[in-house]
C-alpha cells in the first residue's frame, strides 16, 4: 500500500466515522495498519469507532498505543478522556484525573477555554473523591490563569468565593495545607468584594470567622478577623460572640477577655456569649450562685459549649449541688461529641470532674458510674490524683480491698500527695479505725491545707474516736469550724457544728443559728431543718420555726418533706387549730403511710375537730402498726363509748387492762 493509499484509507475512515459506519471504519484502519502499524491517526480512528461499538477495552488499548506514539499529540488524549467520561466506566476515576492533568499541560500554550473547561472537570473529580488539597491546589492554578489573563475584580471574587464553596466540607478532616488554601481564599475573596460594607461582604466574613475557629493554632488571626469585622459593623454583634466563647474555651480571663464580654453585652443584653461570660468571671471570683444564675442563663441562649457547661458543673459542685452537676458535666461530653467540639483536654476534665460529683453522692449506683467516667479519661492510669478519685469510689462501692490496695501504691509512689492520704484517712475512718483516720487526715491536711473536706473528717474523727476528743475544744470544733471557714456552702460543716453546740456546749442560740445556715444551704438536710426548727421552739421562737416549715411545705412535692408537715401539724394542735393540724398531718402520711405516731397524731387533730368516726379509724390504724401505742387503744375505746358501741368499747378497755392492769383511764371507762 502505498503512501497516497494509506492517506485515501485514512480519509475513507474518516469519512465512515463521520456516518456512524463505525465498522467499515475499523476495516479501513486494519488495512492501514497492515502497512504501518505505527501510523498515529489509525490507532485514533480505531479507539473512536470501538468506543462507539461498546468495546472499551480495544478502544483503551488503541488510545494507548497512540499515546506511545505520540505522548504530545491531542486527539489521542481527548479520545481517552471521552472514554473515561462514559458512563458505564467505573474505576477509572484515578486515571481520568491523570488524563485531565495531561490535557492541562497540552492546551496551556494554547487554547486557554479549553484549558478551563479540562480545570472544571478536574476540580469537580477529585471533588467527587473529596481530595480537598488537589481541588485548592487545582483550583489555585485556574485563578493564576486568569489573573495573568487580567480578569476583572468581580470575576476573580466569585472564583475566590467558588474556591471556598468546593473546600467547606474540608474543614472536618483537614490537613494543615488544605486549611491555610481555604483561609487564604476567604482572604482573598473579602479583598476583592465590590460592596464594602454590604450585606454579602457582611455573611463572607461572618462564615471566616467561622471557620477560623474551628482551627485551634489560629487563634492571631482569629482575633484579629474579629477586631477588622468590628470595624466594619460596629453594630453587629457576630464577631463578639465568637470571640467571648473562644476566650471561654480557652479558659483566659484576661483585659482582653473582659473588655469583650462587657463590649458584647452593651451591644446585645440578652447575649448568651455575653453572659456565659461574666458567669466564669465571678466563678473565678468565687461568687459561686452568682456564676450558677449566669452560666445557666447564658446556656439557655448558646448550648454548644462544651467550656461553659464545664464551668457551670464546677460552680454546682462548689454549691454542693452534686446531681445538677453531673447533669451539666453530662451536657458538657455531649457538646464534645459534636464534630465542632473534639478537644481531647475538656473531654478529660469533663469526666473527672463527674466522677469527683458522683462520689460526693455517695451511693453504690453514683460510684458505678463514676468508675465508668473515670475508665474514660486518656492516660487517666497513669494521674495519681485520677487514682485516688477511683480509690474513692471504689470505697463508695464497697470493694474495700481495691481501694485498699489503690491506697498502698499511691502511698508508695506519691508519698507527697495529699489525695493519697486522704484516700487512706476515708478507708480507716469507714472501719471506724479513728486513731489511723486522724493520721492520715492531718498528713492530708500538711499537704493541702485549703481543702475543707480534709478538716471535715478530721472533725468527725475526733467526734467519734472518744468522748475526750468530742468535747476538746481545739478537736473537733477547731476543724469543724476550719471546714466551715474554708467552704462557707459546706451545709454538713454547718449541721456538724450544730451538733457540739448543742450536745456539748449547751448553747442552744448558737446551735440553732448554725442549723439554720446548714439548712438554708441544703432543704434536703432534714436533720438541720428539724433541729432548728425544735430549738427555736424551745427558745420560744415560734415565729422562725413557722417560717422554716412554712418555707418548706410550700416548695415541697406531693409525699415529700414529711418532717416539716408533721411538725407544722403537731403545733396547729398544740394550738387548738385542728382543721389545718389535719391536713398537714394527712400531708405527712403521703409520704409515710405507716408511721404509727403520725396516725395517733391524726387522730387526736380530728377528736379535736369533733369527727369522732374519722378520729375512730385513725386510732385504729395507729393501734394496727404498733399494737403497744396504749393511748391510741385507749383513744379508740373511748370514741366507741361516745358513738354508743359499748360491747366494743368494754372489749377494748379490757385488751388495754390485759396489759396494763394499773392503767387508770381504761379502768374509769
Amino acid at each position: 500500500m502505498s503512501n497516497k493509499e494509506v492517506k485515501a484509507a485514512l480519509k475513507s475512515a474518516r469519512d465512515a466515522l463521520r456516518n456512524k459506519e463505525y465498522k467499515e471504519a475499523l476495516k479501513h484502519c486494519k488495512a492501514v495498519l497492515k502497512q504501518e502499524k505505527n501510523n498515529y491517526n489509525a490507532w485514533v480512528f480505531i479507539g473512536l469507532a470501538a468506543a462507539e461499538l461498546e468495546q472499551p477495552d480495544q478502544a483503551k488499548g488503541a488510545y494507548k498505543k497512540a499515546i506511545e506514539l505520540e505522548p504530545n499529540q491531542l486527539l489521542a488524549w481527548q479520545g481517552l478522556a471521552n472514554l473515561y467520561e462514559k458512563p458505564n466506566q467505573t474505576d477509572v476515576k484515578g486515571d481520568l484525573a491523570d488524563v485531565y492533568q495531561k490535557l492541562l499541560q497540552l492546551y496551556e500554550s494554547g487554547d486557554k477555554q479549553k484549558w478551563y473547561d479540562v480545570c472544571n472537570k478536574l476540580v469537580e473529580l477529585y471533588h467527587q473523591e473529596k481530595k480537598y488539597l488537589e481541588v485548592a491546589e487545582t483550583w489555585q492554578k485556574l485563578i493564576r490563569m486568569k489573573q495573568e489573563e487580567g480578569a476583572e475584580k468581580a470575576e476573580l471574587h466569585q472564583l475566590w468565593k467558588k474556591m471556598i464553596q468546593l473546600l467547606q466540607d474540608s474543614t472536618r478532616n483537614q490537613d494543615n495545607k488544605t486549611g491555610q488554601l481555604l483561609l487564604t481564599a476567604f482572604e482573598h475573596a473579602l479583598q476583592s468584594a465590590d460592596t464594602v460594607p454590604g450585606e454579602d461582604h457582611q455573611n463572607l466574613y461572618k462564615d471566616f470567622i467561622q471557620c477560623l475557629s474551628k482551627f485551634p493554632h489560629e487563634v492571631a488571626r482569629l482575633e484579629k478577623a474579629c477586631h477588622d469585622m468590628m470595624a466594619l459593623y460596629p453594630t453587629v454583634s457576630y464577631p463578639l460572640e465568637v470571640l467571648c466563647l473562644h476566650f471561654v474555651q480557652s479558659g483566659t480571663l484576661s483585659e482582653k477577655a473582659m473588655d469583650c464580654f462587657s463590649r458584647l453585652l452593651e451591644l446585645d443584653a440578652n447575649s448568651g456569649p455575653g453572659i456565659i461570660g461574666f458567669g466564669v468571671k465571678y466563678l473565678k471570683e468565687n461568687k459561686y450562685k452568682e456564676a450558677v444564675k449566669s452560666l445557666t442563663e447564658g446556656l439557655q441562649k448558646t448550648n454548644q459549649c462544651p467550656a461553659a457547661w464545664h464551668y457551670l458543673a464546677e460552680a454546682q459542685m462548689k454549691i454542693h449541688d452534686h446531681r445538677n452537676a453531673v447533669l451539666s458535666c453530662n451536657q458538657a461530653l455531649a457538646a464534645l461529641e459534636t464534630p465542632e467540639g473534639p478537644n481531647l483536654r475538656w473531654k478529660n476534665l469533663a469526666l473527672q470532674l463527674k466522677a469527683e460529683t458522683l462520689i460526693k453522692i455517695a451511693d453504690a449506683d453514683a460510684a458505678e458510674e463514676a468508675i465508668k467516667a473515670l475508665e474514660q479519661i486518656v492516660d487517666g492510669h497513669s494521674d495519681p490524683v485520677v487514682s485516688a478519685l477511683r480509690g474513692q469510689a471504689y470505697l463508695n462501692k464497697g470493694l474495700m480491698d481495691q481501694a485498699s490496695k489503690i491506697s498502698q501504691e499511691l502511698l508508695l509512689s506519691h508519698p507527697n500527695l495529699a489525695e493519697a492520704h486522704a484516700l487512706e484517712g476515708f478507708i480507716h475512718y469507714s472501719q471506724k479505725n479513728y486513731e489511723q483516720a486522724e493520721k492520715s487526715f492531718l498528713n492530708a491536711i500538711e499537704r493541702k491545707a485549703g481543702t475543707a473536706e480534709y478538716h471535715q473528717y478530721l472533725g468527725l474523727t475526733y467526734w467519734f474516736m472518744s468522748d475526750e476528743t468530742k468535747k476538746d475544744k481545739g478537736k473537733a470544733l477547731t476543724q469543724f469550724l476550719k471546714a466551715a471557714k474554708l467552704d462557707s456552702y459546706l451545709g454538713s460543716a454547718f449541721c456538724y457544728l450544730g451538733n457540739y453546740y448543742r450536745d456539748i456546749a449547751g448553747d442552744k442560740s448558737r446551735a440553732r443559728g448554725c442549723y439554720k445556715k446548714a439548712f438554708e444551704l441544703d432543704e434536703t438536710d432534714e436533720e438541720s431543718g428539724t433541729a432548728a426548727v425544735n430549738l427555736s421552739v424551745e427558745l420560744g421562737d415560734m415565729d422562725t420555726a413557722l417560717s422554716i416549715l412554712n418555707e418548706v411545705t410550700e416548695k415541697a412535692r406531693p409525699g415529700t418533706a414529711k418532717w416539716a408537715w408533721l411538725h407544722r401539724g403537731l403545733y396547729y394542735l398544740r394550738i387548738g387549730q385542728p382543721s389545718q393540724a389535719v391536713a398537714d398531718l394527712q400531708a405527712a402520711l403521703r409520704a409515710d403511710p405507716k408511721d404509727s405516731n403520725c396516725w395517733e397524731s391524726l387522730g387526736e387533730a380530728y377528736l379535736n375537730r369533733g369527727s369522732y368516726s374519722t378520729a375512730l379509724k385513725s386510732f385504729r390504724k395507729a393501734s394496727e402498726l404498733n399494737p403497744g401505742l396504749v393511748y391510741s387503744i385507749y383513744r379508740a375505746a373511748a370514741l366507741e363509748q361516745i358513738l354508743g358501741k359499748y360491747k366494743n368499747a368494754i372489749a377494748t378497755y379490757q385488751q388495754i387492762l390485759n396489759k396494763t392492769e394499773d392503767y387508770v383511764p381504761a379502768l374509769k371507762g
